[in-house]
């Protein structure tokens, strides 16, 4: 019979020393927001897109792949660990068939795909597969990064140490301070990359720096996760988003780099924030090796989630592989790319313009992708917070919760925050 000693039964819950949580940084915000009164008010932390009428919207695309899926569907069964077989063809198809370095990592068997539970999920499955597998723990991450980014890499038993990347004087890259950090980096150590449209800042190396850097990534012998979140937001066309994947796919080619991860979304592009969807790929020696990784890959997606979710993942496959949902597919993500756009363009126009703000505003408009980080100082984003402006401490705002009806009531502001 077991016995307890005093010390353990109690009247207390055994939960009773935990400790509050710190609200998220971002989600916190929405909270905020809901309970603010003010008509005004504008929302400007959470990164998912939003029409010029502030309201979420179902890519057309995705409403026409849902009619065919309604139709076709015959089960609801698991999907294997790695998802749909049809699922990870369709993916390689899609991330590496307009490459010809590429398509020839494909045909030769040297890329292992996998569904991942949207990016974050895919993220953490490289993490953990990571700290299984290679030998080294450090993860060289730009600074700043997304929040969750490090959290993810470290809950995974990794170690995560910053590189230079933003330029708070200019509102851009700082590439000499980039370059000088990772060349002073451990040799083969871990180093994260966004693909396109840099979360929290917006700022992205040209393709001309991005030779610089995947130069020394090279020389150092690095081991790159390229995280592409936001595919089409920067040029407006997912398949010219992938020119960053097709110059690791030259350099694996070219024998110059022996290995690359990426985690890919469609949460964005599609507007699948809900279903989770996105996938991971881990580049290989060959065949024989990639046969290894895939088995070692099973093992540990199994005991995080079992399998991956099939619906968002069933939607995906129609958008790929119908030619008419996939051309309109194109046009979607065309649409949201370019409010974006028009909305960075407002926004400075109103300020420079009608306001006659005296900061200069250039990164507004030089900066691509859903964020901006505007340079607003942690006093005079408490400013906005208290005239109903939401946006993170550091200053980031989301491009997609700006709108034709809320962007001079945003510019006033800023406007008044900046000039105070």
């Amino acid at each position: 019979m077991l016995k307890f000693s005093r010390a353990f039964i109690r009247n207390s819950s055994v939960w009773a020393s935990v400790q509050q949580a710190p609200a998220d940084k971002i989600l916190g915000l929405t909270v905020l927001y809901n309970k603010d009164t003010n008509p005004s008010k504008i929302n400007l932390g959470v990164g998912a897109y939003r029409d010029n009428d502030g309201k979420p919207w179902i890519l057309p695309s995705v409403v026409a792949a849902e009619k065919v899926l309604s139709q076709t569907e015959e089960n609801k069964e698991y999907v294997p660990i790695v998802g749909s077989p049809n699922f990870n063809s369709l993916i390689k198809k899609f991330l590496y068939g307009a490459s010809a370095s590429g398509q020839s990592l494909v045909d030769s068997g040297r890329v292992v795909t996998s569904q991942g539970i949207s990016g974050t999920g895919a993220l953490k499955v490289l993490a953990e597969f990571t700290k299984s597998f290679y030998p080294i723990r450090k993860v060289l991450v730009p600074n700043p990064t997304w929040a969750n980014h490090i959290a993810i890499l470290e809950k995974s038993g990794l170690e995560t140490e910053p590189y230079r990347y933003y330029d708070y004087e200019s509102n851009g890259l700082d590439v000499t301070g980039l370059l000088e950090d990772l060349r002073k980096a451990q040799e083969g150590s871990v180093i994260l990359l966004h693909a396109c449209c840099h979360n929290p800042t917006g700022v992205d190396p040209t393709l001309e720096q991005w030779d610089e850097i995947l130069e020394v990534v090279s020389q150092k012998k690095l081991l790159p996760i390229l995280d592409m979140a936001y595919q089409g937001f920067r040029t407006g066309d997912p398949i010219e988003d992938l020119a960053i994947l097709y110059k690791f796919c030259d350099l694996v080619a070219a024998g110059k780099l022996d290995n690359f991860m990426l985690s890919q979304s469609f949460a964005k592009n599609m507007g699948l924030y809900g279903e989770r969807v996105g996938s991971l790929s881990i580049v290989t020696s060959g065949e024989e090796e990639s046969v290894r990784v895939k088995s070692q890959l099973e093992k540990v997606i199994r005991p995080i989630y079992s399998s991956p979710p099939s619906h968002g993942s069933k939607l995906v496959e129609i958008v790929l592989s119908n030619p008419e949902i996939y051309a309109q597919w194109l046009k979607d993500v065309k649409v949201m790319n370019d409010r974006l756009v028009d909305m960075r363009a407002l926004l400075y126009d109103k300020l420079k313009n009608t306001y006659k703000n005296p900061l200069n505003w250039e990164h507004l408009l030089q900066q691509q992708g859903m964020f901006c980080y505007t340079g607003l100082s942690p006093e005079q984003v408490s400013s906005l917070i208290d005239k109903s402006v939401y946006l993170t401490g550091d200053g980031r705002i989301s491009i997609a919760g700006i709108y034709e009806k809320n962007v001079d009531y945003l510019a006033k502001a800023i406007h008044e925050v900046t000039t105070a």
